[in-house]
């Protein structure tokens, strides 16, 4: 037995994979192949999960190149929405986690479409990203990629975001120079990098490169990262629409700089992987 599940959160298509349901653990390069849109499944990532005895229920996010994700705003959406689909929890409001850091999610209606998710507390100094130079607020500095230079501000919400606004949010952009900055020296564990539109004080548009995954349709850890940065810049207030090539979340910022995102998860499909393509991932290991 070998079973997936497969949900999409605004063009966010991640493959859940339980553990109770599946015959190997998720290696870096398994997790390649089942990500891979041409020889595997195809996904923007897998929620490895529940692991242990819950509540709280945890998981791995995995991205799409192998590596682990510290936080995934629409993973942990999709998560819980997998946890209520199989009755693992029987609460509307529950704890759930991705590694030790523990989330609370709230199904906000009976079919368990829109899902609430409490993202933590955004920080915008530099050891939390973490940065070279100076312990400090990277609010508005600029770095220079291949002669130009673009004024940024870099936030934490769990993983590390650079955060681009007054430039065009468009998929060519930032497939341009998103892997570029990406790797810039400034960043030493690597960053996303978003380019953001202000539309309105509770409007934005961005557009998304995620590290470990690449252009990406929507992102829930990112669009809580560039609402948050809109507020503390003075750009935006509470609350944020964040519009995305996939979709709009809804993102809330409280006085503590406590982030919430909000937004739909719908189910796609689940099955079972064929005995050959079993035997490929064990001989992978």
């Amino acid at each position: 037995m070998a079973n997936f599940y497969r949900y999409q959160a605004y063009g966010n298509d991640i493959l859940v994979i339980d553990p109770a349901e599946f015959p190997m653990s998720i290696t870096p390069p398994i997790a390649r192949l089942l990500c891979d849109r041409h020889f595997g499944l195809g996904a923007d990532g897998i929620c490895y999960g529940p692991l242990g005895a819950g509540p709280p229920f945890s998981m791995r996010f995995i991205n799409p190149d192998g590596s682990d994700a510290e936080k995934s705003g629409n993973g942990l959406r999709v998560f819980a929405r997998y946890l209520w689909d199989k009755r693992y929890v029987k609460e509307h409001h529950f704890p759930l986690a991705i590694g030790e850091e523990i989330s609370y999610a709230s199904i906000l209606d009976e079919k368990a479409r829109s899902i609430r998710i409490g993202m933590g507390r955004i920080s915008f100094l530099s050891d939390d990203i973490p940065a070279t130079g100076e312990t400090r607020e990277m609010l508005n500095e600029t770095l220079e990629v291949n002669g130009e230079q673009y004024t940024f501000t870099a936030a934490n919400i769990g993983n590390p975001h650079c955060l681009i606004f007054g430039q065009k949010a468009d998929k060519e952009i930032v497939q341009r120079y998103g892997p570029l900055i990406e790797y810039h020296p400034m960043f030493p564990k690597r960053i996303n990098v978003h380019f953001v539109d202000v539309l309105d004080e509770h409007h934005i548009r961005m557009a998304i490169w995620e590290r470990g995954a690449g252009y990406t349709l929507a992102s829930g850890s990112s669009a809580s990262a560039a609402a948050g940065a809109a507020v503390r810049l003075g750009y935006c207030r509470n609350p944020v629409n964040v519009h995305m090539d996939g979709g709009t979340v809804q993102v809330t910022i409280d006085e503590d700089w406590q982030i919430t995102l909000t937004g739909t998860v719908e189910p796609i499909a689940s099955g079972q992987l064929a005995p050959d393509f079993i035997e490929h991932l064990r001989n992978m290991r």
